[in-house]
């Protein structure tokens, strides 16, 4: 046993500091950044914020929306190479915005190699709840020397060493951070397992780009600020799964309350409910790690893209970052008690 006595934060025990700034208007922020992948040595270019690969967010027609503003979308790795083949029929993937997801089995493998000999894709996703898995690692080099052309990310950890470990021996070229912190996860619940979004993140970031990598915030985004938080920290690319819940473009119907209130659902992937949606059962050696969540209705996707990109625009003019870029050169943290004035008065 042996017990950190440092304090780990989330983005809740924090705020930004505010700083002089040459910024006269949020219009002046560039939001766009381009990265470049040593492993491929190609380059990306668009808003790093990715929408998560869940049954309900990792879906066309959430895509459709977010790539209109060069946004990535995470494809639940359910679908199969027919339903990409279905969808382009109609409509063209265009291959900087969306990823293709994998799990790390072999019946997982055959079906990303089916994939990508069909459809074109800049960016594949291997997604296991558990980064620290020899396997993944395994894994991740059988897709690099498979896929040598195609940026891979893989998670989901919390710590430098396997950061690191991922970036060096897996070949990956962004890893994917965060355990528990997710809206329908309940991880850290079932497990006593996790670590504070915003110091996972601090610790991944730094390791990684150490080592010529980059990674993803993924999990614990509940507000713009927190996405702010995110990018100040470190994170190259923020994930989101609840903050793109809710909308008319997530599947699933719209249900109403005895008081009017309308919903529609959103639901973690290690939940009872996607096991036996998927799987047929849930098996008894496991525990559901995921819950299900009615969301509270939210129109348009789009509107929730404007009102994020709005507050990192807004938080970049804080603190005088040009571009999200800059973000973290820019940003002091400040530790509080509170976050809020939450008085109706």
């Amino acid at each position: 046993m042996r017990l950190e006595t440092d304090t780990k934060l989330d983005f809740n025990n924090v705020l930004i500091r505010p700083k002089r700034t040459i910024l006269s208007s949020r219009s002046q922020v560039v939001l766009e950044r381009e990265f470049k992948f040593p492993n491929t040595k190609t380059t990306w270019k668009g808003v790093p914020i990715i929408s998560a690969n869940m049954d309900t967010t990792g879906t066309f027609g959430v895509y459709e929306v977010l790539s209109q503003h060069k946004i990535i979308t995470a494809m639940s790795k359910h679908y199969s190479l027919q339903d990409f083949i279905d969808y382009n029929k109609n409509n063209t993937l265009d291959p900087g915005y969306f990823m293709v997801s994998s799990g790390i089995s072999n019946r997982d493998f055959e079906r990303l190699s089916l994939i990508l000999a069909a459809i074109e894709c800049k960016f594949i996703c291997i997604d296991v709840a558990n980064g620290y898995m020899e396997a993944l690692v395994t894994y991740c080099k059988r897709v690099r020397e498979t896929f040598p052309n195609h940026i891979i990310v893989a998670g989901n950890v919390v710590s430098r060493e396997m950061t690191e470990e991922l970036i060096i021996n897996g070949k990956v070229d962004v890893v994917k951070t965060g355990i528990g912190g997710g809206s329908a996860c309940i991880t850290r619940l079932k497990t006593g397992v996790g670590m504070p979004q915003l110091s996972a993140v601090m610790e991944c970031a730094d390791a990684a780009h150490g080592v010529g990598g980059y990674i993803i915030s993924d999990g614990g985004i509940t507000c713009p600020g927190d996405m702010a938080k995110a990018f100040g920290g470190g994170a190259d690319f923020v994930m989101c799964g609840g903050v793109f819940s809710g909308h008319d473009e997530n599947p699933g119907d719209i249900t109403t309350d005895n008081n009017g209130n309308k919903f529609k659902l959103f639901y973690g992937m290690s939940s009872q409910h996607a096991m036996e949606k998927h799987y047929g059962k849930m098996e008894k050696y496991r525990s559901s790690e995921g819950r299900v969540i009615k969301v509270k209705y939210k129109g348009s996707i789009d509107d929730t893209v404007t009102d994020y990109l709005g507050g990192l625009r807004s938080c970049c003019t804080y603190i005088n970052a040009k571009c999200i870029k800059n973000m973290p050169k820019c940003t002091t943290f400040v530790r509080v008690s509170q976050q809020l004035n939450t008085s109706l008065v």
